[in-house]
């Protein structure tokens, strides 16, 4: 089981920037992977099911490090807020909407929530504290293996250099601007690894199917 970089900071924290730079670096990557071919394949996975489950995967993969990702919440609040509204119709319905491990993933971290919910900027700073303080948490005896950025940071491309003892250049190129979501989907790379076998997900994905 090869070692592998999590990236695990909640959405709209600049993931897909990272991503982005990881390709650029060569790294093999996936923003989301939903079958055990996608996890297995790639280097790098961000988004999820790596946000709520980096315990479980740094279990099943040890020695593997960890990026956790950190965002100014007076951008963080308006943006989330923006996706977890369009997101609740397919997150809420139990006769289908998004896929199992999406579904788990953002429940765990934001809760059954309604959309009165998250119109208060309280309830959202709650679930962005409560995932940083897990990350803490989980990693306080083990902080070798993470790194905590914000890539709107301009020391952030060093440290994450100094991370990966790369003296590869990094940029994070500025993506999913003003709401947009789909920046992942327009990257054509050699070393993007699909989240899905043509659409389809796999219902287990090894390393969580004792809670499947």
């Amino acid at each position: 089981m090869k070692n592998k970089i999590f990236i695990i900071g909640l959405p709209r924290t600049g993931t897909t920037s990272i991503c982005h730079s990881f390709l650029q670096l060569g790294y093999k990557t996936a923003h989301t992977a939903y079958t055990q071919a996608a996890i297995e394949s790639a280097e790098v996975i961000a988004d999820t099911p790596v946000f709520s489950e980096f315990p479980l995967l740094d279990k099943h993969y040890p020695n593997s490090i960890f990026i956790n990702l950190q965002r100014d919440l007076s951008k963080w609040i308006p943006s989330i807020r923006q996706l977890l509204a369009r997101m609740h119709t397919n997150l809420m319905r139990e006769d289908g909407g998004f896929n199992s491990h999406l579904k788990r993933c953002y429940l765990e971290v934001f809760g059954h929530y309604t959309l009165a919910d998250i119109e208060s900027d309280e309830y959202l700073i709650a679930c962005y504290k409560r995932h940083q303080q897990q990350v803490q948490n989980y990693f306080s005896d083990k902080k070798q293996q993470l790194l905590t950025l914000d890539v709107a940071d301009e020391h952030s491309p060093d440290a994450l250099k100094a991370f990966l003892q790369t003296e590869q250049p990094i940029v994070f190129k500025k993506l999913n601007m003003a709401g947009k979501v789909t920046a992942w989907n327009d990257i054509k790379h050699p070393d993007k690894i699909a989240s899905t076998r043509n659409g389809k997900i796999d219902k287990s994905l090894g390393y969580n199917h004792k809670i499947l």
